[in-house]
Parts: C-alpha cells; structure tokens; sequence
C-alpha cells in the first residue's frame, strides 16, 4: 500500500505554469531506484499515469477548432480570438518530467521482459507528448532527462529545432516497437500503438514541410509509409465490416465496446468504473452547444454511384430529403436523415433542428436514449483506428509520388468497400479533378492534384470528429480554408416542411407571430430569430462572425505564454505573437 500511496502522490503532480516550476522538481523522496522500480508491477503502476496525456471528449476539439463542427459558439482559432497567456496555455511539461524520471530508473529489477515493454511505453508517451507540443508550438526544448533545480543552462535552453524534434520523436517510436508488447489491446499501448504514431507523426511532419517548401520532407513521408505498411501487412487489424454497408461505419463508432477488429487504442469508457462522457447529450440537447455538421462537407459526400453532388448546378438549393437521398452511406451514418432511429429504438426521427445549429444533426458515436444525461455515455473512443492508417499510407504515398492502384486498392478503396462505394482509380481522378475540392484546397497541384483530392475528401467523410481535422489543416497549410462561409441546410422560406419524408410535417418556419394551435411534435422555428438564412436560404448559424480572418504568418502556431519568456530569456516568442 505504501507503493501504491507514493506513486498516487507522484502521479498527481502535475505541473503547469513556468519552466523553473515544471523541469526541475525533486523526486519525491521516498521513491527512490533502491526501492521502487524492481518488480512488473512498479513498472506498469507508474506507467499507467501517463494514460493521462491522452484526450477524452477532447477527441472532438479537432473538429470545432476549424469549423468542421458548428456550435452556438465559434471556437478562438474561427473568430481570431486567440491572446497570449499569461501561464498555462498547453506549456506544461509535468508528464515529461515524470516520463524522464522513469525512464532514468526503470532498468533496477531482472524481469527483463517488463523492462523492455514498460520502456517501451515510456518511450511511447514521450514521442506522444512532444508531438503534442511540436504541433501547438512548433519547435520547443527538447529533454530527455531530469532537470536539477541548479541547472540554469538547461533551465534557459532556446529552443531546438523543428527536425532534431522530429528526430527526436520518430527515434523515441522505433525503440517501442523494438520493445513493446505484440499483443492485441485494445486500452494499452503495443507495438501496434507505436507504429499508428509513427505513421501519424510521419505523414503530418512530412506535409507539413512539403507545403512550406522546406527540405527533407520525404524521410518523414518514407517514415510514415514504413509504419503504415507494417500494420497492413503484419497486424491482427483491417477496417472493419460485416457486410452491411448501411450501418458497419455507424456501428463501429456507436458500439459500447471499441470494436478490437479496426480499433488499435481506443480510451475506455464504462459504468461500472464510472468513467464516462457527454456525446449523447452533446448531440441530442438543445443546451450545449447545439454542434452540426457544415453545409460545405456535406456537399462534398459522393453520390451513392460515384458522381459529385456539386456537379449539379443548384448543389446548394435541394431541400434535405432529396439532398442526402443516394449518397454515400456514411452521410447517413454521420447525420441524421430519413428512416434514422437510434439504436435499440426501432422509430423514426427526423432531425432535431433546435440541438443542430446548421439542420445537419451528428449521430456519430451516439447511442441509445438511456445515456443521454450529461456524462453518461459510455461509448469507448478511438485514439487509433485501421482507417486512419490506410489513409495514411495513401496520402503519403501520393504525396511521394510513387503511389500505384494497387495501393490505392489496399487502401482508400477498402474504406470504399465497406460502404459499397466505387473505387477511386487514378487516372479518372487526376484526369478530372473536382472543381468544387479544388476550390477548397487551392494549393494542391501537380501530377496527383485529381488523386490528392479525392484523398482529402475520403479522409475528411472517414474521420469526421475524430480529432483531425484541425491539425490537417495546418500542416496542408490550408488554413484560409477557416474563413469560408458557414452554413447549414437550405430551407426555402417560411411554411410547412416535411425532414423525413414520411408525408407528415416535422418543422414549421415562420415570421412574425408564431403559429396558433401547434401541434405537439413538430418543431417551431422563428426565422430571423431561432434561424437566420443567408442571401440564398441556407441556414446561416453564425450571422455575425461572417467577416473572418486567418493570419498566414501566425495562427498556425500558439503563443508562448509570457511568464515563460520572463522565466528563459532565451525563448523567442512564435512569430506574428510578438
């Protein structure tokens, strides 16, 4: 118990605020090399506080930091909004110092086995936790070791650069899949987890330098297809599917259980450990935050056959009924539309207009009406999935330059398969490049320009709310991409509207007084007031944020916070945060 009492206390220290604070704090001094760290267990207790790093109901923040989500309210990075801090603003390096002493001092027991795997986690989190920092900060000083409270040099070290960084982290990757575990779980990290991080970190430091014209960028790329390559080729995962395309990419999101088929990491979720989220009522309530899907992502689903719905010329004048009818399934499976019930009901709904501000009602990873209180869902979220990595390796391999069908069919196409889409060849792709795409990512070009694309479409509809969106992003340097309209569904006018085509009217639109005698069930809606639409009927959810910025030579990073220059004379704040 004593054991257990110290590493409680050890783990709860973490630290924010200024570097002299975070970097130099003793160990505590009972927990010592000669008394700890010498059996399986020392290992794997202090271990499973670095669990801590990894997001929650966070998962989401990639989506709604650039508008791939709409709430009531726009996030900081879509209205501009951002200030430097005074402390805190994610420069905390409390886990750091914690992975650093452990990593100083694992190797005291005989059990060499847990030796190599728990190192391995160990390495795991630090390549996590400085990828998190290189993406928010860019370049940061890099430790790999404790800091004495004396050590002024290490104290005041500028910072290191971005690829000794990078370095730094693909290295700390390789050493925990030399180490870790093989085993298939699905709430700890493996040599699996560590090859998801490697394709990961490769595919965004490699485009990232791409579309800034920085040097050396392939290693990262080649980096990124290697780790991908070894879990398509020599892992237990595939993208899961049952043979059902209208409901296998709904299911594996709204299953209790994270499906161990696809889902390599998942955080864990569950009543009985009271350990729980708020999806449910994120997506079903009218008072938190009322989130939906963009008009513009909508659009860009397929056709149920392949073709571009922005192909047809009145693209942004279909009512909802006919607009989401025979397209591709996982429109369906994202948002609600006709013939949607939740699961484990067996009755229709039409969408919620007053929980959605746009009309498009997100269903992933929603569940059935018993958790719909605030934090009571339970659904397991994935850190990690198959589908991430196929999509990895296809955009890495496009933007290399050496991409063939067959990887294409090994890839993308099997996400296609599961909803029983065409495949993307790609010639037809490259040979006919989607206007509309283009004029969303006008900095694509090239030979692959077509297929590139089409990567950015699937991998947008595929991971949709799976924490993305923003850091693809920054690193495609797309970030004026943030500052186009916001809209949601069209609705012609004041009158009667039937959502779900069941003959029945499911919304009322009106101006001025409200309609008397209203019918329980049917939705109210004041235009102009409970709905705004813009110059031509699409729902407008932000009408005063119309007039949005993105600052090329700064918003793709976060400020230093000023104590921390204070602190270390030798940092030098993010440039335009000056």
């Amino acid at each position: 118990m004593k054991n257990i009492k110290i590493i409680f206390i050890l783990l709860l220290a973490v630290l924010t605020g200024c570097s002299d604070d975070l970097l130099n704090k003793e160990p505590l001094s009972d927990v010592t090399e000669d008394n700890f760290f010498t059996k399986a267990s020392d290992l794997q207790l202090y271990t499973n506080g670095f669990y801590r790093l990894l997001p929650s109901t966070s998962i989401y923040n990639g989506d709604t930091r650039a508008g791939n989500i709409l709430e009531t309210t726009l996030s900081e990075e879509m209205r501009s909004a951002r200030t430097i801090p005074t402390t805190g603003g994610g420069w905390d390096w409390g886990y750091l110092r914690d992975i650093n002493y452990f990593l100083e001092n694992y190797q005291r027991g005989d059990n060499a086995s847990a030796i190599a795997h728990y190192g391995g986690v160990a390495r795991f989190f630090r390549a996590y936790f400085y990828f998190d920092k290189l993406k928010r900060f860019g370049e940061v000083p890099y430790y790999d070791y404790t800091i004495d409270p004396d050590d002024e040099e290490s104290l005041q070290k500028p910072r290191d650069s971005r690829q000794f960084i990078v370095e730094k982290i693909l290295e700390d990757l390789d050493v925990a899949i030399e180490n870790l575990n093989q085993d298939q779980q699905l709430y700890t990290v493996t040599k699996y987890t560590a090859l998801a991080l490697k394709s990961r970190v490769g595919l965004y430091e490699g485009t990232y330098e791409k579309y800034r014209n920085i040097s050396g960028y392939e290693t990262y790329l080649e980096a990124s297809i290697e780790a991908s390559e070894e879990l398509m080729n020599n892992s237990p995962y595939k993208v899961f599917s049952s043979g059902n395309p209208s409901s296998d990419y709904l299911n594996l999101f709204n299953s209790h259980d994270a499906v161990g088929t696809e889902v390599i990491f998942a955080r864990e979720f569950n009543t009985a450990l009271d350990v729980d989220h708020n999806v449910n009522y994120y997506t079903t309530t009218s008072s938190y935050g009322r989130p939906g899907m963009p008009k513009d992502l909508v659009n860009t689903y397929l056709n149920a056959d392949g073709s571009r719905f922005t192909d047809r010329p009145d693209y942004n004048q279909v009512f909802f009924t006919e607009e989401v009818a025979n397209r591709d399934p996982r429109l369906s499976q994202t948002i609600r539309t006709p013939g949607y019930t939740r699961k484990g009901q067996t009755q229709e709904l039409p969408p919620n207009l007053g929980a959605t501000v746009t009309g498009y009602q997100i269903i992933k990873y929603v569940t059935e009406p018993q958790y719909d209180t605030n934090d009571q869902s339970i659904t397991d979220l994935p850190i990690f999935r198959f589908g991430e990595i196929v999509l990895n390796f296809a955009e890495a391999k496009a933007e290399l330059g050496t991409v063939s069908q067959t990887d294409i069919d090994n890839s993308i196409n099997v996400l296609r398969n599961r909803v029983a889409m065409p495949h993307i060849t790609i010639n037809a792709a490259n040979n006919d490049p989607d206007p509309y795409m283009q004029n969303q990512y006008p900095q694509v070009k090239g030979n692959n320009a077509g297929l590139l694309l089409e990567i950015r479409r699937e991998r947008r509809i595929e991971l949709y709310m799976e924490n993305f969106f923003w850091d693809d992003m920054v690193r495609w340097k797309a970030g004026q991409f943030i500052t186009r309209p916001l809209r949601g569904l069209y609705v012609p006018g004041p009158g009667e509207y039937d959502f779900d085509g069941d003959g029945d009217t499911d919304v009322v639109f009106y101006k001025d007084d409200a309609p008397g005698n209203q019918i329980e069930g049917i939705q109210y809606l004041k235009l102009d007031s409970d709905v705004f639409l813009s110059e031509n009927n699409l729902i407008d959810p932000q009408p005063n944020f119309n007039n949005r910025s993105f600052n090329e030579n700064k918003d793709y990073l976060y400020p230093i916070p000023r104590i921390e220059l204070q602190l270390n004379p030798n940092l030098e704040q993010n440039p335009g945060w000056e």
